[in-house]
């Protein structure tokens, strides 16, 4: 990592990678949907409306994942002072604050015809909506402290703490009594679901991982602009008139 803490060397290694990164998500986006939403067969339960999981489990998935990236990121610009820790932390926030959304809009049209009701202060769902309003609290702290070196002081610590809803989301279904069903993928005794299904989920799975990849580099790219932009700015304010 400390081989690109350079932002313009950064820049160069995104800028090749963006359109990859950008494709690969596009094709394996559509042969999940393609597999999931054609080929693979019907839940004996749930009907068609199973169909959803192909969107909605790997979205909630992200949710965490990128938190968790954010928390990691948050932790190497306190201990190692990586120049471009706070920035991938920062570009990421919005991103997460999609895929839970996403997560959350997805596993109500989902609840509807399970549950009969599109929302219930069920654990895993409270501990999700959480998860949403820490992705904006995040975002709002950066942009209400002026001072850059106190607003990633801040939002650092937000990070930091907020972390511990990570594995609160994960176990809520082991630790309470909840409508939502368990877990069906990471399991001890392995997935308790057939190929024809697993194979589009966990192709969705990377294809929303690629995904944030490729947004993430992009969103790199225009704050270490901004920075950079603000940074001369600053300095021409500060020739005598």
């Amino acid at each position: 990592m400390q081989a690109y803490a350079n932002p313009q060397r950064f820049g160069r290694l995104a800028r090749t990678l963006t359109p990859w990164t950008f494709a690969a998500a596009i094709a394996l986006a559509l042969t999940g949907l393609y597999l999931g939403l054609f080929v693979a067969p019907p839940d004996y339960q749930q009907g068609e409306a199973q169909r959803i999981m192909y969107v909605h489990v790997p979205a909630a998935w992200m949710s965490m994942f990128v938190y968790a990236s954010m928390a990691m990121a948050s932790a190497a610009a306190f201990i190692w002072k990586h120049p471009l820790a706070d920035v991938a932390a920062k570009a990421s926030a919005p991103i997460g604050a999609v895929f839970t959304a996403l997560a959350l809009i997805t596993g109500m049209l989902w609840g509807q015809p399970m549950w009969g009701t599109w929302w219930v202060w069920d654990a895993r769902l409270t501990s999700v909506l959480i998860l949403f309003f820490l992705y904006l609290g995040y975002i709002v702290l950066w942009s209400a402290i002026e001072e850059p070196t106190r607003a990633a002081r801040a939002a650092r610590i937000l990070a930091l703490v907020g972390a511990i809803n990570i594995p609160i989301i994960k176990f809520s279904v082991d630790w309470w009594n909840t409508l939502h069903q368990t877990a069906s993928v990471l399991r001890t005794d392995g997935p308790a679901m057939p190929a024809a299904m697993l194979t589009p989920l966990l192709i969705m799975a990377l294809a929303y991982t690629v995904l944030y990849i490729a947004l993430l580099l992009v969103r790199m790219r225009i704050e270490v602009a901004q920075r950079r932009l603000r940074t001369i700015r600053l300095g021409l304010e500060a020739l005598p008139a």
